[in-house]
């Protein structure tokens, strides 16, 4: 069964140029790849032509993947969303409770996470433990080292 993602207009943006570009240039140069192979000679002693069948069937799985993403995928109005607690899309402002270091994260769908611009998956362990939280409150997160208590300091969209 398929679950749905919820994304950003940019994220759902780049998942619908990333399947295009799969369609529209990656796939008819495995058709060459497998012609040009095929104009080699032998097939049962082909080499490239195994490559590049092979190759093929890979693109086509990936191809199929990211279809049905996009047939799962909603986009998130952000106007409708509670600011009052930590939801997708919410920048929430925490404070490490063990060193007092102040941070912020976004919150976003799994593939548009990056954690060097500050958006975290709602599905990683921080995300999951921030979810539902409202400003004041301490969420306990365990990570793989430990507990990790941190105060929500505020909360906003991004």
């Amino acid at each position: 069964m398929s679950t749905v993602s919820y994304y950003t207009a940019e994220g759902l943006k780049k998942l619908k140029e990333e399947l295009n570009h799969l369609r529209d240039v990656e796939r008819p140069k495995s058709s060459q790849a497998i012609a040009d192979a095929r104009d080699k000679g032998d097939l049962s002693e082909n080499a490239e032509y195994d490559a590049a069948k092979e190759a093929q069937g890979l693109l086509e799985l990936k191809i199929s993947k990211l279809e049905e993403t996009l047939s799962n995928a909603r986009l998130i109005d952000e106007s409708q969303l509670d600011t009052s607690k930590v939801l997708v899309l919410s920048t929430v402002k925490l404070k490490n409770q063990q060193n007092g270091m102040v941070f912020s994260y976004t919150l976003v769908a799994e593939s548009e996470a990056d954690l060097k611009t500050g958006k975290i998956s709602v599905t990683s362990p921080i995300g999951k433990g921030l979810l539902g939280k409202e400003v004041g409150d301490v969420a306990e997160i365990t990570v793989p080292n430990g507990t990790l208590k941190f105060d929500i300091l505020e909360i906003s969209r991004s």
